[in-house]
């Protein structure tokens, strides 16, 4: 069975969907989250599903025993799901091709440092797009720049609103974030 290590800052919805979706296949596991808020909701989901997690400061995400930390964990992928800071390139550089991002809109417009979450639908609505969406791509050293895996996309309708596009983007996240995953780890050895 696969393990998943999840990086999370918010309220958790993908990684809840992440877990449900293993949870009825069980061809992997989370095995920790590592949030950088200790108030984030997504720390309430490991505490009821017993997921152990970690919390971490800017230093200590810049620091060797949190790589050691984590390879032991053995994951086959690292998630992120709404981590809302830059991954340092020591961790990129030890887990090469092994950590993917999900990001609310279709990379490459709408993305970069502070285009996440709302400022993301904003900056959509307000460029007048027809249709917005998703991108599941792998992580580099750089915001929203690695290699897409998958974009899905939605029509915008006229007269959305932020809340509007926001329940929209959630749809297709929270449904191909884990069928991506899973279609990963099915190219890859169980450690």
């Amino acid at each position: 069975m696969h393990s998943i290590i999840i990086f999370a800052s918010g309220a958790g919805t993908n990684t809840t969907a992440i877990i449900n979706h293993f949870k009825n296949n069980g061809k992997a596991y989370v095995s920790l989250i590592v949030s950088n808020k200790t108030n984030a909701g997504v720390l309430d989901i490991a505490r009821l599903r017993q997921i152990p997690f970690l919390i971490v400061d800017k230093k200590t995400l810049h620091e060797s025993l949190l790589i050691n930390q984590l390879q032991s964990y053995r994951p086959s992928l690292i998630v992120l799901a709404g981590f809302l800071w830059k991954i340092p390139p020591s961790i990129i550089d030890a887990f090469k091709g092994q950590i993917i991002n999900i990001h609310p809109a279709l990379l490459p417009e709408h993305g970069g440092k502070g285009m996440y979450g709302n400022e993301v639908h904003q900056a959509v609505l307000a460029a007048k797009k027809n249709e917005s969406g998703i991108t599941i791509h792998y992580a580099d050293e750089q915001y929203d720049n690695g290699n897409i895996i998958l974009q899905a996309r939605c029509k915008i309708k006229e007269g959305d609103t932020e809340k509007d596009l926001a329940a929209r983007i959630h749809r297709l996240e929270h449904f191909y974030y884990p069928r991506v995953i899973e279609f990963l780890l099915d190219d890859m050895k169980t450690t």
